[in-house]
């Protein structure tokens, strides 16, 4: 008895998946970034920046995420306009 081959990697999510996962990895790690350098800069190397940096990048993250899922389709159609498309092979 032959078995069907598996349609796609094991660990991966199908492709329609890509619309929700490139918004959450590019908000979590731009977050993460930009909340630490504005904390740090507010607060300086402290203990208190130590403990105040996971409630921030909670706060811009919960922002972050939605606003790139509105927003994503209207910077593809800019950047569409702004880039001239790849030639046709």
């Amino acid at each position: 008895m032959t078995s069907l081959p598996d349609p796609r990697p094991r660990g991966k999510l199908p492709a329609r998946y890509a619309a929700i996962v490139l918004p959450l990895i590019l908000s979590l790690l731009m977050t993460f970034v930009i909340s630490g350098v504005s904390t740090l800069m507010s607060l300086g190397p402290t203990p208190a920046f130590v403990s105040t940096w996971p409630a921030a990048w909670a706060l811009s993250w919960v922002v972050a995420f939605p606003t790139l899922i509105v927003l994503l389709p209207l910077v593809r159609r800019i950047v569409a306009r702004v880039v001239e498309s790849p030639p046709h092979k």
